[in-house]
């Protein structure tokens, strides 16, 4: 079954398309202090060379704001500031380049502010996205709902939209987070069914690598089955470039995008005669930093090994102390002796690297 996106409005953050029929946008969020501009280029850097296609930074004063314009200067990646309570913190951001802003219009101060914003936002061609998170809701929300419930985060949401429509603005996205998965699974699905504005998703405070990774691929994974998310973020506690690994294999297990290559291996059992954990984490080091799409199999079982590893682009199938090696479909190797494997394998997978390079250098 193909995964039937919603099509949202399309706008644009940078140069980046998002909505309408544009791909999932991979997000992130610096954790420097954003004044240290040598510090935050260096992360943004990084986190561009993992696969991140936006990063939001935390604007707290305004000196964060204005280092935002050599921070500018030095990156090509769409910026988005992050702004709370002070609406002259993202008027300054947006005159020093940020391409979106992440406000709540509500908390931002008073009608004027509001106007002041919407009139910079719009002045500098920059998205505006709503960001409601369960943890900061308007307390007569929480009153009418008995809580943060995903019905007031949705009325929440509406109630901010509403603020930029009243004002004619329209280069908005949405996102509605929370730590609980089942809230926000049931808050994008409600909100989904009522608007057309992009939707950024997310499981916020998901925790560490373990936890947060596995809350945020069960969390996203719901949704964009269902077809819900223009762009997403990993939230973990853990330096922002991890976060990249995590959401494009996100991607990568629904159809929707692909970076880097697949790698398979089996779970091993009581039927595995070689050092198949060693081998496959070896392989997956050896791989580290590859952005060419393909799929690599590293097979421990007699049962299923074979036929996994003629299907990869490159796959070894292991045996009693012996192992087939496969290049699309075709066996080009066999070693003998358990030993031999993991040093066999790699010269293979360097071989085959060096052919997809020479066939990208023809084309």
């Amino acid at each position: 079954m193909t995964i039937q996106r919603k099509q949202t409005r399309e706008v644009r953050i940078g140069k980046v398309r998002i909505g309408g029929a544009n791909p999932v946008v991979v997000q992130s969020m610096t954790n420097t202090d954003t004044r240290d501009v040598e510090q935050t280029v260096e992360q943004i850097r990084q986190l561009q060379e993992a696969g991140c296609e936006i990063v939001r930074l935390a604007v707290l004063n305004e000196d964060a704001a204005w280092a935002i314009k050599p921070i500018r200067s030095q990156v090509s990646v769409p910026l988005v500031a992050d702004i709370h309570f002070d609406h002259r913190l993202a008027v300054s951001a947006l005159e020093a380049g940020v391409d979106a802003l992440r406000i709540n219009p509500g908390n931002i101060g008073t009608r004027a502010a509001v106007d002041r914003v919407v009139d910079a936002a719009k002045a500098h061609n920059a998205v505006i996205r709503i960001g409601v998170n369960s943890g900061s809701l308007e307390t007569d929300l929480i009153d009418q709902y008995g809580g943060p419930t995903p019905e007031a985060m949705v009325e929440s949401a509406f109630r901010h939209i509403r603020m930029l429509e009243d004002r004619n603005f329209g280069d908005i996205k949405v996102s509605l987070k929370s730590s609980s998965v089942s809230r926000c699974i049931e808050a994008y699905t409600l909100l989904s069914a009522k608007c057309d504005y992009p939707l950024h998703i997310g499981v916020t405070e998901a925790g560490t690598v373990l936890r947060g990774s596995i809350k945020s691929a069960v969390g996203l994974g719901v949704l964009l089955w269902q077809g819900i998310g223009d762009t997403l973020r990993v939230s973990l506690t853990s330096d922002p470039v991890a976060e990249m690994a995590v959401a494009w294999e996100i991607l990568r297990s629904l159809g929707l995008r692909s970076r880097g290559p697949e790698i398979i291996a089996c779970p091993t059992c009581g039927r595995c005669e070689i050092g198949l954990i060693a081998l496959a984490e070896e392989v997956e080091r050896r791989l580290e930093g590859e952005t060419e799409s393909f799929k690599v199999a590293v097979m421990g079982c007699v049962v299923n090994g074979p036929g996994e590893a003629r299907e990869a682009d490159l796959g070894i199938a292991g045996g009693r102390d012996k192992g087939i090696i496969f290049r699309k479909g075709e066996i080009v190797r066999t070693v003998k002796g358990g030993s031999n494997l993991l040093a066999a394998f790699m010269e293979e997978l360097d071989t085959f690297l060096a052919h997809r390079r020479a066939e990208r250098k023809d084309d």
